[in-house]
């Protein structure tokens, strides 16, 4: 299979020509790294597989986009065809300007020893091998297959890094220069600070929203940065072979139930879930929050749901004034009104280029100006 000739061009599309990243993208034949992956459409979710179809093969694998590999728990390597599994994708090949972009956050230096928490489908392990050279790189999954796996397609391109399979956010295998993450984690692990030299670098995002931290590791163990302006969206560490149960019935109860509250909203309605740095924003808040939308003959519809019985419903046409249920011990959707007012107030959210203070048994906060959060 001719593959080089879509490296090369998707290293022209996620790179500066001066990167040093061009070289590393050009050279990984991605394709190899998801022979087989999931694809949602109208019923669910359908299986593909590449060397049944090597033209849409190659276009999907050499296409800046994230790869799903894994969806609930099953692996698109382990599925026959006409299988169908539900739940959220829970591993997937990410969209390679954004591993890229995850590693340039890093600041790597040449003679850096890294970690990569996340291996999924060994495509970054890859990227960041070609880079460093696969002595100095160091990556872990939880999920045993995966690492297997990765390890499989690693060694077929000749690079030999250190792999394990573990929980990422329990006790790690050495210590690093920088540790980059490309799953969410609240808050950042003590172990990551105790696996970090003085000097060294983190990256990861705050689980359950698209901001990026970088912080440095200091003399007295903690470690300082802040939230950086890019955004990022990855799935959150897991600690098994799924992620616990949300509250999916609760969101589904919210779409027709009567709420112990009802109110006229003063904003429109938002699919929160799209709406990135509010639903951030609404995530420090009130953590856990999973969303809904739908819109139908300019009828637009938004549900809130927490774990704790909470949830909220708005509903209105257009950008008209929403009428919105609530019930529990929260309100739901008040909450996202006040984050609202205050952008509206302020011209920004504040917890993008917020100062980060991470303490050594892991605890997590933020500040910017008079804004404060702890994770």
């Amino acid at each position: 299979m001719n593959w080089q000739p879509h490296a090369a061009d998707l290293a022209a599309r996620v790179t500066h020509a001066s990167s040093r990243w061009r070289a590393p993208v050009a050279a990984v034949p991605r394709h190899q790294f998801v022979p087989r992956w999931w694809q949602r459409g109208p019923d669910g979710w359908s299986l593909r597989s590449g060397p049944d179809d090597q033209e849409r093969w190659l276009a999907t694998s050499y296409k800046d986009s994230s790869v799903i590999t894994r969806a609930g728990t099953l692996h698109a390597d382990e599925a026959k065809p006409d299988d169908h599994p539900e739940g959220p994708p829970t591993s997937s090949a990410t969209l390679p300007s954004l591993v890229v972009r995850m590693f340039q956050h890093a600041r790597l230096g040449d003679g850096d020893e890294l970690l990569d928490v996340g291996t999924g489908s060994g495509y970054g392990t890859a990227l960041v091998c070609v880079r460093l050279g696969d002595l100095q790189v160091t990556s872990i999954d939880v999920d045993p297959y995966l690492v297997d796996a990765a390890r499989e397609r690693l060694e077929h391109i000749e690079l030999r890094p250190s792999l394990a399979a573990l929980d990422a956010t329990g006790e790690l295998p050495g210590v690093y220069d920088r540790i980059v993450a490309t799953v969410g984690v609240r808050p950042v692990p003590a172990s990551w600070l105790a696996a970090l030299r003085p000097g060294g670098r983190l990256v990861t995002t705050i689980g359950g929203t698209s901001l990026i931290v970088t912080a440095e590791k200091q003399q007295d163990g903690s470690a300082v940065g802040r939230v950086e302006w890019d955004r990022a969206g990855f799935m959150r560490a897991r600690h098994g072979a799924d992620y616990p149960p949300g509250p999916r019935e609760i969101l589904a109860a919210a779409r027709e139930q009567d709420g112990e509250d009802v109110t006229t909203g003063p904003y429109p309605v938002v699919d929160v879930e799209q709406a990135w740095d509010l639903a951030s924003m609404l995530d420090i808040t009130v953590p856990g929050v999973v969303y809904g939308y739908a819109e139908d003959a300019g009828l637009r519809t938004a549900w809130l749901a927490h774990p704790d019985g909470s949830w909220a419903r708005a509903t209105a046409r257009g950008s008209d004034p929403p009428t919105v249920h609530q019930s529990g011990s929260r309100r739901l959707w008040d909450a996202l009104d006040e984050i609202r007012a205050y952008w509206l107030q302020h011209g920004e959210l504040p917890a993008r280029g917020a100062n980060v203070l991470i303490t050594p048994d892991g605890r997590t906060r933020l500040a910017r100006g008079a804004w404060r959060a702890e994770l």
